[in-house]
Order: C-alpha cells, then structure tokens, then sequence
C-alpha cells in the first residue's frame, strides 16, 4: 500500500489504491469519529488529510502558481521593510552580498524541504520532520519550534498593524486599541480551511507590497531625505551587526511553512516550480528595494523603510500597504492553526467534515493563536526587536 500511496502522491497529489471499495461508515458503523483514510505512509503514518474521493472538504487542490502566490505573500512582507536598514548599518556591499548569499542559501534549503517531503510524503509540518529525523523528541522540540515562530510572526503583522493606524490616523487612538483591531481582521480573514481559499488572498497581498515599495522608492527617490552618502562598508558594533544579519534571515524565513504549503498542492511534484518563482521575486525585489531606498534615505533610514517618505507620502504608502500587512499575517496564523488542527483531528472525520463542530473547532483554534500573537505585539512594541527575537530565536534553523 506503500508503494500505491506515494506513486499516487507524487503523479496526482491522492493516492490510488483502491482496496478499500466500502465508505468507512459501512465498514466501521459503530465509530463516529475515525475518517476515511486509506494512503499509508512512513512507519504507518498517515497522510494528514487522507483520501479525499468523498471529502466534503478537500484541501490538495492547489496549483503550483497558487503556492507560489501564498509563499511571496508570506516571505515577501515585514521583511523587506528591514532591509535597507541592513545597508545602512553594515554598508552596501556586505549588505548586497548577505542579501544575494542568504537568498540562494534559502532557494538551496527550500529544495531539500521538497525533497524530504517527496521522500516522506505523510510529512505535513517541521513536527513530523523532526519525528523522522529524531523520533518522538525531535516532533515535540520542531513543532514547538515551528508554533513559537508562527506565533511570533503574528505578532510582528499586528504590531506592523497598529503602527500603520498609528501613522495613518496621526495617532488618532490608543496603539492597542489598533492593536486589536488588527488581531479581528487577521482572525476573521484567518478563518477558511483550506490555503485553496487564502491562495486569492495572496495575489492581492502581492500587488499591495509592490505598490508600497514603489511608493515608497519613488518618494525618497524625489525627495532624497538622506545626505546622499553611501558608504562602502560601515564599522559597527555587535549588537547592530546581529541584528542586520537576523533581518535579512527574517526576511528568506518562510521555509517554516513550506511542508504544509506542499500538503496541499494537487501535485506535490510540482513544487520547485513555486519555489522558484519565490525566489527569482524576493532576491530581485529584496536588492533593489534595499539598494535604492538606501540611496536616496541615506543612514538614518527608518525600519519599517516606509517610515522614511514625507508624513503624506508615508500615509500613502502605509494605507497601500494594508492588505499585505493583514494576509502575510494571516498566511503565518493559517499555517500555524493548521498544525494544530491537523495534530488533533489528524485521522477523524473532522478533517474533511464540513460541520458546525468542525468548523468552531477550528475557529477556537485560531482565536487563540490570535489572542498570543497581540499579546507579543504589546509586550515587545519595537519592530526591529521584534524581527530580531524571532529571527534569533527560530529563523537560522528554518531559513539556513
């Protein structure tokens, strides 16, 4: 059944083998909450979401462009804001080199993911590739890992959130209060099951973060803030150094959720093509963005780089760059509810049951993520802090 099971994953994203021809419910009529799952994988683990012939819920149904949409709108967001900071404290050239080094590092490692996940199939997140490397530990120290970080970067979006209202509004209100209308917004547009669903999100949240960075080069670009001095290399201090290098691994640091995007892709097989796509956009666009922003703000560029246009310009650009603010977060709040709901239901008919419980299971879920997520963002209040923590913490190991 094995061998069935990953021929079928690898040529049409289900498995194939047809041994079972009665429904589970004829077969089990006493169990009412083990779902139908027939494909077999790694030391009798299961695939996470099972055969989905009669699912009423059906999550491989991604296309390869649809995945790469959903990993620029995650990789492509608080990151690049950071990055010409990076130049400005470390100098152009050994910022140009991280940036362009960590980036075909990050494209290097993302290919492995996929390998790993084509060589065990019933991977669905760092968890389960822990269990296979290291056992029972190793799933317990990745998901935890992986559920910190998640977490974490969900609370840099709300963060992000309110100091955008903050800007926008002239500080119109108290910052938690923006605090949680942020956290509503990510909850709600958290709530469909499937990245299928969230994949539409995605485009949007890519043209919004290229519209702000336009905007924004385009602003310091006319009216050069800076002195117009770009310096070569620049002699820094530690704490600086670190903290420039943990922003560019922020800013490749999606890899974390690269298992369950291939989870539920219709064809696995496909996955470089997504990959690829990702990383041709967010090295280009991480270059240019740092090298012109840099240019033109000169040192004391802001983090975010938004920060460094004109107060209107900057409420511009900040009000353009709401939807990716809002769905790179909730990308991050996705996959993170996902791993959950997946180690808890993983197997039951609450996977692929369209039902009131199912579905406020999972919206329990993802309130509470929620609710962790802007607690972090009031408790650290400082964005490159932020990005630095969580990159020091949780990045290196994903990313590198």
């Amino acid at each position: 059944m094995a061998n069935n099971y990953r021929a079928g994953y690898e040529d049409e994203g289900t498995a194939t083998d047809h041994a079972y021809q009665y429904s589970y419910e004829e077969r089990h009529p006493n169990d009412t909450e083990k779902g139908p799952s027939n494909t077999v994988g790694y030391k009798g683990k299961d695939d996470p979401f099972g055969d989905e012939t009669n699912s009423e819920v059906k999550y491989r149904t991604m296309h390869w462009w649809q995945a790469g949409m959903i990993m620029i709108a995650e990789t492509i967001s608080l990151g690049i804001l950071s990055l010409p900071s990076v130049l400005a404290a470390v100098g152009i050239v050994p910022g140009v080199i991280l940036i362009a080094g960590l980036g075909l590092l990050a494209t290097y490692t993302g290919y492995v993911i996929g390998q790993f996940k084509m060589a065990y199939p019933h991977v669905h997140n760092m968890a389960d590739a822990g269990e296979v490397m290291l056992g029972p530990i190793g799933r317990e120290v990745f998901g935890t890992a992986q559920m910190l970080f998640l977490v974490f970067v969900m609370g840099s979006h709300v963060l992000t959130f309110s100091i955008m209202m903050n800007e926008v509004s002239n500080h119109g209100t108290c910052s938690i209060v923006f605090g949680l209308v942020g956290m509503a917004v990510s909850l709600v547009c958290c709530l469909p099951r499937t990245l299928h669903n969230v994949s539409y999100m995605s485009i949007v949240s890519f043209i919004s973060i290229i519209a702000a960075v336009v905007i924004t080069m385009a602003g310091v670009g006319i009216q050069k803030p800076g002195d117009g001095k770009v310096d070569v290399t620049v002699q820094s201090n530690l704490y600086k150094g670190f903290l420039a290098v943990t922003n560019i691994i922020f800013a490749y640091a999606g890899h974390v959720a690269f298992f369950s995007f291939i989870s539920e892709l219709h064809t696995p097989s496909t996955y470089p093509r997504a990959l690829f796509l990702l990383q041709g956009c967010d090295t280009g666009m991480y270059l240019v963005v740092a090298i012109v922003v840099y240019r033109y703000a000169g040192k004391d560029v802001a983090s975010p780089a938004l920060g460094s246009t004109s107060p209107l310009l900057r409420k511009i650009a900040y009000g353009v760059a709401i939807p990716t603010i809002v769905i790179a977060g909730v990308i991050n709040g996705h996959v993170a509810a996902k791993y959950v709901y997946v180690r808890l239901f993983r197997g039951t008919d609450r996977m692929s049951k369209r039902s009131w419980s199912s579905f406020g299971l999972w919206a329990i879920i993802v309130l509470i993520l929620w609710i962790v997520a802007w607690i972090i963002a009031e408790a650290i209040p400082v964005f490159n802090d932020l990005l630095g923590l969580i990159s020091a913490l949780f990045a290196r190991d994903s990313a590198a």
